[in-house]
């Protein structure tokens, strides 16, 4: 496996009902390089008595390392709460901890490209050296690609980036020839997964997506062409992120569901982008 593009288990892959020392070995024994964390399950580590140290010494142990973390909301809020303003910087003391260099971020408040793109300004600054991959999601403030990229671009900032997933694009109806090389050169990283034919209705559509996602490659909507549309475009993601969110296989266990999810993300990159799986 390339240890340029890791290929990462996202967080919610795994739910969050277990231990981080299973979190991080059922990853590992399923063939994955690198875990996913949200601030969420950094923190639900602390609270099993873990310090900082002791995580990283499981990680150390499984020959792992936290390649994706997850997960600032609400940035271009007013008024933004104290719960939400330690998330952000939990999320970047995460990125120093473990050595990530980007964030993955969305915004489900919709407001004009030109108000979104100066409150990701203040954002990326607060972030100094860490990349704020924004995340189009259609339910969200950020629908699709075209307006992420419009935000992205008019925040004026070189660490605003994309972070594009299966999932997402497929569902926001778009096509696979509109991802550009001049596009191309801000998105951070990317997440796959696959989605049935039929979508939920809108106004459940996120329900789908925070339950009802497959496995790469295992749905109706070609994974294998979204991933030969990212490297087409010319992109060089940090991180292969494998989020499949779905109730049905995290119940089936851990072990399970890491290598249903791994066993079939190596098919769709052996088709699509076998230089991804190349030392």
């Amino acid at each position: 496996m390339s240890k340029k593009y890791p290929i990462t288990i996202s967080s919610w892959t795994l739910g969050d009902q277990c231990t981080f020392d299973e979190r991080v070995k059922s990853a590992k024994e399923a063939g994955y390089e690198g875990i996913g964390l949200r601030a969420e399950t950094y923190v639900d580590a602390l609270n099993e008595g873990l310090h900082d140290e002791d995580i990283l010494a499981i990680l150390e142990k499984y020959d792992m390392k936290v390649t994706e973390v997850e997960y600032i909301v609400q940035w271009a809020e007013e008024h933004r709460s104290y719960e939400q303003k330690y998330k952000e910087q939990i999320c970047f003391h995460m990125c120093e901890l473990f050595g990530v260099e980007h964030i993955n971020c969305g915004l489900m408040e919709n407001y004009s490209v030109e108000y979104t793109a100066q409150k990701l300004k203040e954002l990326c600054q607060r972030a100094g050296k860490y990349i704020i991959g924004v995340e189009p999601m259609p339910y969200s403030g950020l629908p699709n690609l075209d307006k992420a990229y419009k935000v992205v671009k008019e925040s004026g900032c070189d660490n605003a980036m994309l972070i594009l997933d299966t999932w997402h694009w497929v569902r926001a109806d778009q096509p696979y020839d509109i991802l550009t090389k001049e596009i191309g050169e801000k998105v951070v990283s990317i997440q796959i997964n696959d989605a049935y034919e039929r979508p939920y209705a809108a106004s459940v559509l996120r329900d789908e997506s925070m339950h009802d996602r497959l496995a790469p490659g295992t749905g109706a909507k070609d994974t294998v062409g979204f991933v030969k549309m990212i490297k087409e475009a010319g992109v060089s993601p940090r991180a292969v992120g494998v989020e499949v969110i779905s109730d049905a296989i995290v119940a089936k266990g851990l072990k399970e569901a890491a290598s249903l999810t791994y066993d079939n993300t190596v098919k769709v990159l052996k088709e699509a982008w076998p230089e991804l799986l190349e030392d």
